[in-house]
């Protein structure tokens, strides 16, 4: 996702309504994000659905090494000649039938 331009994305409220179609076209093709200010604070912001999806997915992924920290860390997890010697005997068992 694009950083924030603050010289060019930050609109307040008032102005997005009169324009949005203009702002959404924007957000689409820069990229950035736009923050709606309302009061001169922001209130929210704006994201284009790629931008949201890539968040998303980052989102995701970080949860997921969280998780996986946290079973290394509790003794859940193997190491890989663990799990490749364990893969071996089972193929051995199933070709000594």
């Amino acid at each position: 996702m694009a950083k924030i331009r603050i010289s060019e994305d930050i609109v307040t409220v008032s102005d997005f309504k009169a324009q949005a179609s203009e702002w959404l076209r924007q957000i689409a093709g820069s990229g950035h994000p736009l923050v709606i200010t309302q009061n001169g604070k922001p209130a929210g912001v704006l994201l284009s659905p790629a931008a949201f999806d890539e968040l998303s997915e980052r989102q995701e992924f970080l949860a997921a090494v969280q998780e996986g920290m946290a079973d290394e860390q509790a003794g859940r997890s193997h190491t890989t000649d663990d799990v490749f010697s364990a893969v071996e005997e089972r193929i051995a068992a199933i070709e000594s039938q």
